[in-house]
């Protein structure tokens, strides 16, 4: 099937039509005239990061070597599909993933690609339960921007990736450091709580203005096709 570029506001109109049982997977590659993987790819961006996650990539993108050992990793002992993989890293298609799994496989290394920008690979560093928190918020109000966050508060990706899923899933709480150190435990103050709260809800609201937004556009577009 010929490749079709598609704008922004077109991907966001197709998932949600999807989102709210308007329209199949498959009948919406008939009504674009793509392929029924190129649907499922932008409904699984949108739902992994939301908006951004449909926005296209700007030019070639540079991946470090640390996410590339730890996406083969997932792939070959983890067990995730490669569908899984170019998701949850941001990898820009699974043919660049086959790529890196063809030079780890055959030299054992991880590729560096074509006179590769530098990325700066941050260590994961020791963080308060505070800091955690507001690193896996500000990540999420980013649109999942997990090489970014992780080099705006020099920390890994991976540290990122993981607190994301774990705020997501059991909230503050779930960002507690439960590894019995003999320190006293950490404890947020109401105050600070309160303040991470505010925080939080000023963020999700920022991204649904951002969406919203974006929605009038798209229904602007609309009435001027009509």
């Amino acid at each position: 099937m010929a490749y079709k570029g598609f704008i922004l506001e077109e991907k966001l109109k197709a998932v949600l039509a999807y989102e709210n049982g308007e329209s199949s997977s498959a009948q919406l590659a008939v009504q674009y005239g793509i392929s029924l993987d190129t649907v499922k790819a932008w409904i699984s961006q949108y739902q992994e990061f939301g908006i951004p996650g449909l926005e296209p990539s700007a030019g070639w993108k540079s991946y470090p070597e640390e996410l590339k050992l730890e996406a083969i990793n997932d792939y070959q002992i983890a067990g995730l599909s490669q569908r899984q993989i170019v998701i949850k890293y941001g990898i820009s298609d699974r043919s660049v993933f086959r790529q890196w799994l063809k030079k780890y496989n055959g030299h054992g290394e991880v590729p560096k690609g074509r006179k590769e920008r530098r990325v700066p690979m941050t260590r994961g560093r020791k963080t308060t339960w505070k800091e955690r928190i507001e690193i896996a918020q500000q990540c999420i109000a980013a649109g999942k921007d997990y090489q970014g966050i992780a080099e705006k508060y020099e920390v890994s990706y991976n540290q990122v990736y993981q607190w994301v899923k774990k705020y997501e899933t059991g909230h503050v709480e779930a960002l507690r450091d439960g590894r019995g150190r003999k320190k006293e435990r950490e404890e947020l103050t109401n105050e600070e709580r309160l303040k991470l709260e505010i925080k939080r809800i000023e963020r999700e609201n920022e991204r649904l203005r951002a969406q919203n937004a974006l929605l009038k556009k798209l229904e602007e577009i609309e009435r001027r096709r009509l």
